[in-house]
């Protein structure tokens, strides 16, 4: 049996049936059962919560109950808040409000972590808050998401920017956060992202986060993608862009992008992948959000066969934000409706 064979059983053990025939054709989406989403066969997909507004990345605490960030009205309003909600009740708390465009949400023991546009804060639920970093360069919008890693650190982004030819200081960088360290400053993990919004870790410890390449390199836009990161390695941009396409005006050639790392799986230009997930239904399977094709696809993690296969596992969603792999289920946010459903194995 063929690598990519195999692979392509895999997906298909993950997100549904597989026709027959030599091409291994998908099986179509069938309808699910939250108005109108389209489900992978062999998955069932409810709705968890409702009535937010502009929800982006979330955690799910013991009790049940979900912390949210949301932008909570115009982008640049500064009307951001995070808030906790009992899906059984529809109960809101407001734990914070008046943040700058919170992205990025984590919960490690009792302290919440909170990403704004250019500004990293760290502080106990209802206690004072602490700034871990700001004026943090960034491409005007926003910084992503945040991640926990095995070893408690906080992994976050900021996204590349430019003047001219010229990458801005600290910009287009992954870097992190010693949580259990009161006093810790951020550290430089990899270099060479756009904007590296979303990670996630697998079982082996690999690092995935995606990349969104927005712009024009040599005239033309370049593909979304998803990546394995390796620590303290330059990743390319903007000198290489999309599956290590060299970029004559950033003086890139094929001998310096030979050596980057390469796309696990690449995405139409501005697919805009927000999220990335280690899918609970199968191993060596990743799920991404895709925020302007509006659903959620699967990609396998096999190095052997990159750039990998594509299968749509989730659409007719507005705009998918964030995806959240626990408890044999995904989570899924729809910043368009304020909604946050699951998916599990039907």
């Amino acid at each position: 049996m063929s690598l990519r064979l195999r692979l392509l059983l895999a997906l298909g053990f993950a997100v549904g049936a597989w026709g027959c025939g030599n091409d291994l054709t998908v099986t179509p989406l069938e309808a699910g059962s939250v108005d109108g989403l389209s489900i992978r066969d062999g998955l069932a997909v409810e709705l968890f919560v409702d009535g937010l507004r502009g929800p982006t990345q979330f955690v799910v605490v013991d009790d049940g109950a979900v912390i949210v960030a949301e932008i909570n009205g115009g982008e640049n309003d500064g009307t951001g808040r995070v808030v906790r909600v009992d899906p059984a009740t529809a109960d809101v708390e407001v734990l914070l409000d008046g943040l700058d465009k919170p992205t990025g949400l984590a919960l490690v023991g009792d302290e919440l972590w909170v990403m704004e546009r250019d500004r990293l804060t760290r502080g106990l639920i209802g206690g004072d808050r602490r700034v871990v970093a700001d004026g943090l360069p960034n491409n005007g919008r926003s910084q992503g998401t945040l991640t926990v890693l095995p070893d408690g650190r906080i992994l976050f982004d900021t996204s590349g920017s430019k003047r001219g030819s010229s990458v801005v200081d600290g910009s287009g960088r992954l870097f992190t956060v010693a949580s259990a360290d009161p006093g810790a400053r951020p550290v430089e993990y990899a270099s060479g992202f756009k904007h590296a919004y979303a990670h996630a870790v697998d079982a082996a410890g690999v690092v995935w986060s995606t990349e969104m390449t927005d712009g024009s390199f040599d005239g033309l836009p370049a593909a979304d993608e998803v990546v394995a990161v390796q620590e303290g390695v330059d990743h390319g941009w903007p000198h290489c862009v999309g599956d290590n396409r060299p970029v004559a005006e950033f003086d890139g050639d094929a001998a310096r992008c030979v050596d980057v790392p390469a796309s696990q799986a690449v995405f139409a230009p501005s697919a805009t992948p927000t999220s990335v997930a280690v899918s609970p239904f199968s191993e060596g399977v990743l799920w991404v959000a895709l925020w302007n094709e509006r659903r959620v696809v699967a990609v396998g993690t096999d190095p052997m066969l990159r750039p990998v296969p594509v299968v749509e596992v989730l659409s007719g969603l507005e705009r998918p934000q964030h995806l959240l792999s626990m408890d044999d289920g995904m989570y899924v946010s729809d910043f368009g409706t304020g909604r946050i459903h699951r998916v599990t194995a039907g």
